[in-house]
């Protein structure tokens, strides 16, 4: 049965890329998907009537591969030792939660744990299981139990979040008609209907605020996050970037449930959706790699390290942030130059990633090393929390090394320039 369904759904995939339509009705399609995707009227294996134990487990049953454009995490069994996660999607893949490494620093034996390369979901329908964060029993800086935190947490898996014609967020008024990941635009059809597009990747917002599993909920008090991805987005690096091109509100989606990472009250936070000061858009402009500072405004963008525009939602900045994700190195302006404007602002993703990735705390490099290359090259083995090449450049999606510094350190430097 669920060959069969899959199927269905690579034909008419295929049949959008062939021309046989104009619109791409892919499973989720922008809003909700085929019901039987995910629910099965008989046998269900919850009590919600889901094709999975619980809401990470359904939704693992297509996401969970490797290579596909859709996927964000690699099953176990094609991720031996040494070998790493395979998608390389920009929220990273949370096969890296099963990924540990022990390894020895001056004679003293060291662990980094999988369970802190990002956020750890629950999953107890697929083998090995994703368990719940054995450090954490909230999210840091908030109270939302880890118990809970599924992908439904931040994911509307019935998609009823949508923007209208008018640029409205709504969670009603016009019907969806195509996704609003990849820069399409809400319009009104021929008999006058509001046709409305999701929201970028089914991401929560305050009208469809009930994430969670089980009991608990999370209220989402503000308008969903705004970003373009390209169409081809899991990909290597290696030669040229993948640009998500973001506009604003992640930060706010972010805090729903980390609020005390978002806050000065009392205590020092990195300042986040905030617009970058002139000399920090400078500094992003100027800098190249540890040492050179040689660098131009129009080619600066660095996708280790992202922005969000500031522009919001308009059908009009749809279009303009459509012409910036991009993954041909097309437009590599940077903050305030060409046409990113100077209302560009660092936000949670700047410094993360949404899943997991290779290092602590979701981290899009090393925070924990001196320097990031040693001698020209990436580190391994004790260098690198005991990793080995292949992984290490893969944790780094496939980044050129000749792209940074013989000794590149943080690239807190690309806004800081403190090297």
């Amino acid at each position: 049965m669920k060959i069969y369904k899959l199927s269905l759904i690579l034909v008419a995939a295929a049949a959008v890329v062939f021309g046989l339509s104009g619109i791409s009705f892919a499973f989720h399609s922008g809003g909700v998907a085929e019901c039987t995707g995910c629910h099965q009227m008989h046998g269900a294996a919850s009590s919600y009537l889901t094709v999975g134990v619980d809401d990470t487990s359904t939704c693992f049953t297509c996401h969970m591969e490797a290579g596909s454009s859709f996927a964000v995490a690699t099953a176990d069994s094609l991720m031996p030792a040494g070998t790493p996660p395979a998608n390389l999607t920009p929220g990273g893949d949370f096969g890296w939660l099963h990924k540990s490494y022990y390894y020895s620093v001056r004679g003293s034996a060291n662990t980094d744990l999988g369970d802190a390369h990002g956020h750890n979901v629950i999953a107890a329908g697929v083998t090995p299981p994703y368990t719940i964060d054995p450090v954490n029993t909230t999210a840091p800086g908030g109270t939302f139990p880890s118990s809970a935190l599924a992908c439904t947490s931040c994911h509307d898996e019935h998609g009823q979040g949508r923007w209208l014609p008018s640029a409205t967020y709504s969670n009603a008024g016009g019907s969806i008609w195509t996704s609003g990941s990849y820069g399409s635009v809400p319009t009104v059809f021929s008999t006058g209907e509001n046709l409305a597009t999701g929201v970028y990747r089914l991401l929560r917002g305050a009208l469809n605020s009930s994430g969670g599993s089980g009991t608990n909920s999370l209220t989402f008090g503000a308008t969903p996050p705004v970003a373009v991805a390209p169409s081809s987005y899991s990909r290597s690096e290696q030669y040229t970037q993948t640009r998500v091109a973001y506009s604003n509100y992640m930060t706010d989606f972010c805090a729903t449930c980390h609020p005390d990472m978002h806050t000065t009250a009392g205590i020092l936070r990195h300042p986040s959706e905030q617009t970058m000061s002139g000399t920090v858009q400078g500094n992003y402009n100027s800098y190249v790699y540890s040492g050179n500072m040689t660098g131009s405004p129009t080619t600066s963008y660095l996708s280790l390290v992202p922005f969000e525009e500031g522009s919001g939602y308009s059908v009009a900045g749809i279009g303009t942030l459509a012409t910036h994700a991009k993954t041909d190195n097309s437009n590599l302006n940077g903050p305030g130059s060409g046409t990113v404007p100077a209302t560009a602002q660092v936000f949670c993703l700047s410094c993360h990633r949404a899943h997991a990735t290779g290092f602590d705390y979701n981290f899009r490099w090393d925070s924990g090393a001196t320097t990031i290359t040693l001698a020209g090259a990436y580190p391994t083995g004790s260098n690198a929390q005991g990793k080995n090449l292949s992984e290490v450049q893969q944790a780094y999606y496939g980044y050129n090394v000749t792209t940074f510094s013989a000794y590149q350190r943080q690239l807190c430097n690309k806004c800081h320039a403190k090297d």
